[in-house]
């Protein structure tokens, strides 16, 4: 955090990122209700949201790789124009309307999702000093967790007291406001990725083996995601309390943000291939014990909090991996694929877990929650080798140019 607060330009990018990422946990339920209100079709409101998930998914590497050719502030300050556009229009389709619309408009939001959080990473990466930057990931890591515990929750109370269409339009504001005062920052202006006026080179961040392999690895941890989310509102129904799901969400959410708050007082967490390898174990351990904790909510409270204080510290070792192992020229499209990764794993999760939990209770969702945290670490192991080593010029220090 001192280098942040030290680095002049660096807090307020900071703030204004969290600003901008803020109604972004809130879209895909609030895409979800907002449907269902207007449809009466939960079927309806599942593809919307599914749709949604695959876009943002798919458009994230896009948008990054643009950022990284054209620079930050041209392609976030017209993505957030056109996502905040979709989302006033998607809150003002009438009820009984045809799933189309709101199928097309919810593939266009996840779309057009501004890639702030890559763009951070890549400017963290120029402005600080290379022994600050774990630390500095780490906090990030951390902070991005306040967004899952306030946005949720936040846009849903404006759904209940006002309506979902304008909760849908309050975000889209929020979101326009917060990119743009982002995307405004001299240090945001100024920055260009040196291989911005080379040749364009096939493969972009993918073509580093190291980057298959935390992408792999983030495909299971995404999986991991998935399926524990899953197990947890089965696990409530079954124990006959619904509604103590989101408050144990929260808690797991908690518990990564202590984890996150501890790695950054030691630093940053661990360290290297060896160091990510026990943080993977302890995601799949912990995961995996919640099948035998889900007879209990009290039990199963305190497994997610213990759960979830390996994953900020996990996103920061993988952060700063990527810090180092991407392709000169591709750091924002390279962050940008972490989240994709998340996206495709927490889908495969969820689906799987639903049917297992169908099937085998709410512990089976929990076994196969450890199952792609094994899964990430197996990739993990198998894909050593090209962690350790470096192959191509990829430390953001060399990887962009910041100008004052």
């Amino acid at each position: 955090m001192n280098a942040i607060a030290s680095t002049p330009g660096a807090r307020r990018l900071f703030v204004l990122s969290l600003v901008a990422r803020l109604p972004m946990p809130m879209l895909s339920i609030g895409l979800l209700v907002h449907t269902r209100h207007l449809t009466g079709s939960y079927a309806a409101a599942g593809l919307v949201a599914g749709v949604y998930a695959v876009a943002l998914g798919a458009g994230g590497p896009v948008l990054g790789r643009l950022v990284d050719r054209r620079g930050q502030t041209p392609v976030l300050i017209a993505s957030a124009v056109a996502e905040a556009a979709m989302l006033a229009a998607v809150a003002v389709v009438p009820a009984g309307a045809a799933p189309a619309a709101l199928i097309v408009l919810a593939a266009g939001i996840g779309l057009a999702t501004p890639p702030v959080g890559a763009c951070l990473r890549s400017l963290l990466g120029g402005l600080l000093p290379a022994d600050a930057r774990h630390a500095a990931y780490a906090l990030e890591a951390t902070a991005v967790e306040l967004t899952w515990i306030v946005g949720p929750p936040a846009g849903l109370g404006i759904g209940a007291l006002w309506s979902t269409g304008a909760a849908l339009a309050v975000a889209g504001a929020v979101l326009l406001a917060g990119t743009v005062a982002f995307a405004r920052e001299p240090v945001t202006r100024a920055w260009r990725s040196v291989a911005a006026d080379g040749p364009r080179l096939r493969g972009g961040s993918l073509r580093a083996p190291a980057m298959q392999t935390l992408v792999i690895v983030l495909v299971g941890v995404g999986a991991l995601f998935g399926a524990a989310e899953v197990g947890v509102a089965a696990a409530a129904e079954h124990l006959g309390t619904p509604g103590i799901a989101g408050p144990l969400l929260g808690l797991w959410g908690a518990g990564s943000l202590l984890g996150g708050l501890v790695a950054t007082r030691l630093g940053g967490g661990a360290r290297g291939a060896g160091g990510l390898a026990v943080l993977l174990g302890a995601l799949c351990a912990g995961h995996l014990a919640l099948a035998a904790a889900s007879v209990s909510a009290v039990a199963l409270a305190a497994g997610l909090l213990l759960a979830g204080g390996a994953i900020a510290p996990a996103y920061a070792t993988i952060y700063a991996m990527v810090d180092r192992v991407a392709p000169a020229g591709t750091a924002t499209e390279a962050f940008a694929w972490l989240a994709t990764a998340v996206a495709i794993g927490a889908s495969i999760g969820a689906a799987g877990a639903g049917a297992a939990a169908d099937h085998a209770g709410p512990a089976a969702a929990f076994v196969l929650a450890g199952g792609g945290g094994a899964l990430g670490l197996l990739a993990m192991a198998l894909g050593a080798g090209a962690l350790s080593g470096r192959t191509e010029p990829a430390a953001p220090a060399a990887a962009v140019a910041v100008t004052s």
